[in-house]
């Protein structure tokens, strides 16, 4: 007398909610009755939206009308559906999976969580560990990165969930009947019954942990944390060439593929002449012969040189590629308006930095003048990118970076990265794992506003460690386990705990 009992767990545009539909619609033209129920997350990463299913064949109710439940109850599940690896393990950890019951569907790509990006370093959780105690939670496992499945067909990721969830002969439907609920809702067309195709070969496949999602995943907050790609032969465009001979001719061929991307991401970022200062004070560095300081100092001086200001923020917002991309994650079709709301809330002392350098200091230095334009500019601004006016102010403050170099944050950066930079060659001679260890540490330095100040702050504690730590033997060990205990937590309690257990020694 026990029904079908179906719970899924869902991101917001993941399409879970045509997924449910799908399947009570699958199931009342098969004679079943069916009832669908959602607890709606507060967003899309702070709180899923939670699907119980319950179907029930006909001859069993015995002309009653059966009572369903509302939510799923631990151990009560036949089968469980989660659109996102985090996802699958929320919905196991709260004791909806049994092993001698329930078929577990998961994708296996990320989509990050909150308390996974705040971390300073890497915060990602060990995707590897996260797979095992799903294998041991149920029965079977279908794991596939479906996400790129949906993608590769145009579609959706919910399409592809329903194909496993018809190829894994967890319903007593056949898979026709499954692919006529997608003819009949008529959504996502020839994509989706692509999409739904590629689900059910994943599902009589063996199980596919996706390599892109359960390796090393890195520091999601690390903008050059993907391993580089190889020094092109020809450069991306005619100007650019002398530049990469320039790589090619000067440095260690062990550090080339980095000095390319770093490269790539100056001239991105500002101009051609950027580039060339991005080179002069690499090789600086790389004139010492180590293969490994010079492939350090061309990933971090690029993460240094390419910081986050007002202007470059303004551009990320406004690429026509986020566009593009928002509304393929949403699964727009063409000619449906996407309506996209950004949350912007620069500070005084950012607008500040980004005048000319005499007259946004001139305005630092009046306490008067910061008094009267602190209410005006210290506030969020809630702006609505598909509005005309809201998209023309982000672009004419994304324009204001070709006159950055006048800056009085580019003065100040600058400053900065010659500071540590010179550090960094007085340690290369005598000790090259020294400078490494002082390369890596700008790791800590990210985003803008109150993030880079946090991160600006735990630098200048880590150099200032560095100094103390000088020709010590063990300068180099010693830094690299408080630049970890820098990354450890967003408030800096372990590098306190590690600076103060450092004095006694220095």
């Amino acid at each position: 007398m026990k029904p079908i009992t179906i719970a899924i767990q869902a991101l917001g545009g993941q399409g879970g909610g045509v997924l449910v539909d799908w399947i009570v619609d699958l199931a009342e033209h098969e004679g079943y009755i069916a009832q669908a129920t959602s607890v709606a997350g507060v967003a899309q990463r702070t709180g899923s939206t939670v699907y119980c299913i319950e179907l029930l064949a006909p001859d069993k109710a015995a002309g009653r009308t059966p009572v369903l439940a509302q939510m799923p109850a631990p151990g009560e599940v036949d089968v469980l559906i989660g659109a996102e690896l985090m996802e699958a393990a929320r919905a196991v950890q709260r004791g909806w999976a049994r092993r001698e019951r329930t078929l577990l569907i998961a994708s296996t790509h990320r989509a990050y969580a909150v308390s996974e990006k705040i971390v300073p370093g890497s915060g990602v959780a060990d995707a590897g560990a996260v797979m095992a105690a799903l294998q041991a939670s149920a029965r079977r496992v279908i794991a596939a990165d479906m996400q790129a499945l949906a993608e590769r067909c145009g579609s959706v990721i919910s399409a592809v969930l329903f194909g496993a969830l018809a190829g894994s002969g967890a319903l007593p439907f056949g898979e026709a009947a499954f692919a006529a609920t997608i003819e009949r809702a008529g959504v996502g067309g020839q994509a989706s019954r692509r999409a739904f195709e590629e689900g059910v070969r994943a599902a009589a496949a063996p199980s596919q942990p996706g390599l892109r999602d359960l390796g090393d995943p890195g520091d999601p907050g690390d903008p050059m944390a993907t391993a580089p790609r190889p020094l092109p032969e020809l450069a991306a465009s005619p100007a650019l060439q002398p530049l990469v001979d320039r790589i090619r001719r000067q440095f260690p061929a062990a550090a080339q593929a980095m000095l390319g991307e770093g490269l790539a991401r100056v001239v991105e970022y500002q101009d051609l002449d950027y580039g060339g200062e991005y080179l002069d004070r690499v090789q600086r560095l790389a004139a010492s012969g180590d293969a490994l300081v010079a492939t350090e100092a061309a990933r971090w001086i690029a993460v240094a040189m390419s910081y986050d200001d007002l202007p470059r923020v303004a551009e990320l917002k406004t690429r026509a590629a986020r566009f593009v991309r928002i509304r393929q994650e949403l699964g727009a079709q063409p000619g449906d308006v996407v309506v996209l709301e950004d949350y912007f809330h620069p500070r005084l002392e950012e607008l500040t930095a980004t005048l000319p350098r005499a007259l946004g200091a001139w305005i630092e230095a009046s306490p008067r003048l910061r008094r009267a334009l602190a209410p005006r500019i210290d506030r969020g601004r809630r702006l609505h990118l598909h509005k005309p006016s809201h998209l023309l102010l982000l672009r004419l403050v994304a324009g204001l970076g070709r006159w950055r170099r006048a800056s009085l944050r580019h003065a100040r950066e600058t400053a900065h990265l010659e500071a540590w930079l010179a550090r960094v060659e007085r340690a290369v001679a005598a000790d090259p794992a020294f400078a490494v260890e002082l390369l890596r540490c700008r790791r800590v330095v990210k985003g803008y506003s109150d993030t880079h100040a946090r991160g600006s702050s735990r630098f200048d504690q880590l150099m200032q460690a560095a100094d103390r730590l000088h020709g010590r033997a063990d300068a180099a060990p010693q830094l690299a386990a408080l630049l970890r205990a820098a990354l450890a937590d967003a408030e800096g309690r372990q590098l306190a705990v590690a600076l103060q257990a450092l004095a006694p020694q220095t």
